[in-house]
């Protein structure tokens, strides 16, 4: 990520922070959201998005200064086991191709910092392929709006004003969103 040193340290924060929570929830009943899919899947979840959210941090703050082969492994091998299973099973499907999406953005933000030359980044100057980059734009900003929709509507139609247990998780999950779409963004 090249952008303000103090962005890239409250975005590692705050998604350093969701990948905690979703790694404390591994341990634990899944809450009322993920409960519809099963124990199973929302334990899948909870790993995919601890995985994520840790691996966000580190790449806000590492960057280019780790190999792109270990975060290619790191978010593509998932991303791919996300893909096969998405096929396999039709339950959580969308769930499985969210993850999917989520690694193979953070494998291409990998390699494309990978490509882009050691020193000299103007301000301005974007890695990458601009297409692919707006099209996650989009999927992120959409999921974020999505996912902060969810937050605030309350089953019977309220605006919640608490975050009880599916309220949390729902909260991490538009943290992270937020936090591709500002990765994506200082590309």
């Amino acid at each position: 990520m090249h952008g303000p040193v103090l962005v890239s340290w409250l975005l590692a924060a705050l998604t350093a922070t969701s990948g905690a929570y979703c790694l404390s929830r591994l341990g634990r009943t899944p809450c009322a959201a993920d409960a519809g899919a099963g124990r199973g899947h929302a334990h899948e979840s909870d790993a995919a998005e601890a995985l994520m959210g840790l691996g966000m941090a580190a790449m806000a703050l590492a960057g280019a200064a780790v190999p792109a082969v270990l975060w290619v492994w790191l978010f593509g091998f998932p991303a791919v086991l996300f893909l096969l299973a998405a096929a396999r099973d039709r339950t959580g499907r969308g769930h499985r191709l969210h993850h999917a999406v989520g690694g193979l953005a953070m494998t291409y933000m990998a390699l494309a910092m990978a490509a882009a030359p050691a020193h000299g980044h103007h301000h301005g100057a974007s890695t990458g392929a601009p297409l692919l980059t707006g099209a996650l734009l989009l999927y992120f900003g959409g999921y974020s709006l999505w996912a902060g929709s969810h937050l605030l509507a309350a089953p019977g139609g309220q605006v919640s004003g608490s975050l009880r247990t599916a309220g949390l998780p729902r909260a991490c999950r538009l943290a992270m969103g937020l936090g591709m779409f500002a990765m994506l963004l200082t590309m």
